[in-house]
């Protein structure tokens, strides 16, 4: 019996031993866990100047964009050091965003987009494409108007169309293998256009003194360059190549896509790292991004350079480019202006 009650109370004692070893073990174990999920959360301090690389010179559209972003995280101390903004241009934005390239792995510097960022490595070879850099977001979108003479006989897009199609006419774009021209591409092939020419400018100044004298037949054009010839009742706008229609004073100017026509070409205005940057810096920019897209000051930067409010981040930032491009891509072969 006593040999009966020692085995017994030996058992006892061992269970209690192997419990108290595997409740050690579980904590070590959930400490360790605590531990990864603690690193693995760690978030990025800056601690050193941004360099804010700026693809074009001043005054333009890239570096409005930029300046006016520096403007709101420096209002709202959303960057703890200083912001050093640098215009890089050259070669359609080539020197800016090659100059990026150069920077893999930095965590303080920063550029913004814009159409080139696209067209640029399709016609050549910078030493880049849109793949090798860290997106960040899209912010907004520059989408395109179809003008006409003010004086004009067109009073919608339908009139304009079955004008078009019996007679030859004449577009104005600026540059060869820019949205201007992928537009009047697109348009031509949707509305069933066959008979026409595209010319292209350097200036927007010279496109509309042609336009204005009868040279032109129809313009694709940024909003803003042609708003006091619009506000004027000079030229006058038949449809907007937006996914909506551009809200504020242009919002009774109907959309391709409300016609039935799917044209629908934008240029792409986003914020992009260099290549192979930690995760921890772009989920950084993304969340900084995403508190300047609340701003009135942002909101107000989108109505008065009439651009369209159109926000993706990261890896759907990262899809509408690699769509972009594609669609880009096959209309610029189509045109015979990349091969």
């Amino acid at each position: 019996m006593k040999r009966f009650l020692l085995l017994v109370l030996m058992l006892v004692v061992m269970g209690m031993i192997a419990a108290c070893g595997s409740d050690e073990t579980s904590q070590e174990g959930g400490g360790a866990a605590e531990g990864a999920g603690a690193e693995g959360e760690a978030e990025f301090e800056p601690s050193g100047p941004l360099d804010w690389t700026i693809a074009f010179g001043p005054g333009g559209g890239n570096d409005v964009m930029a300046r006016s972003m520096i403007k709101i995280i420096e209002q709202y101390e959303l960057y703890p050091e200083s912001i050093v903004p640098e215009n890089r241009e050259g070669g359609s934005g080539a020197v800016g965003w090659g100059y990026l390239m150069g920077k893999a792995g930095s965590d303080s510097d920063i550029s913004t987009t814009s159409g080139s960022f696209i067209t640029t490595p399709l016609q050549s070879d910078p030493g880049w494409t849109y793949e090798d850099f860290t997106h960040v977001a899209l912010m907004a979108t520059d989408d395109m108007f179809l003008v006409v003479p003010g004086d004009s006989e067109f009073e919608t897009l339908e009139d304009f169309i079955e004008h078009a199609k019996a007679n030859r006419l004449n577009f104005g774009g600026i540059g060869v293998a820019n949205v201007d021209r992928m537009i009047v591409a697109t348009f031509a092939e949707e509305a069933g256009v066959e008979n026409y020419e595209y010319i292209p400018y350097d200036d927007t100044g010279l496109q509309l003194a042609d336009m204005l004298a009868g040279t032109l037949d129809a313009v694709v054009s940024n909003p803003g360059d042609v708003l006091g010839q619009l506000e004027a009742g000079e030229l006058k706008a038949l449809a907007f190549s937006g996914q909506e229609r551009l809200p504020g004073q242009f919002e009774e100017i109907p959309t391709f896509i409300e016609s039935g026509l799917d044209v629908n070409i934008s240029m792409p205005r986003g914020v992009i790292l260099p290549p192979d940057v930690p995760d921890e810096v772009r989920e950084y920019w993304i969340d900084t991004m995403k508190q300047i897209a609340e701003t009135p000051e942002w909101k107000e930067y989108i109505e008065k350079n009439h651009l369209s409010e159109y926000i993706l981040y990261g890896d759907d930032f990262s899809n509408y480019l690699e769509e972009t491009v594609s669609t880009f891509e096959e209309i610029l072969t189509e045109l015979g202006v990349i091969g």
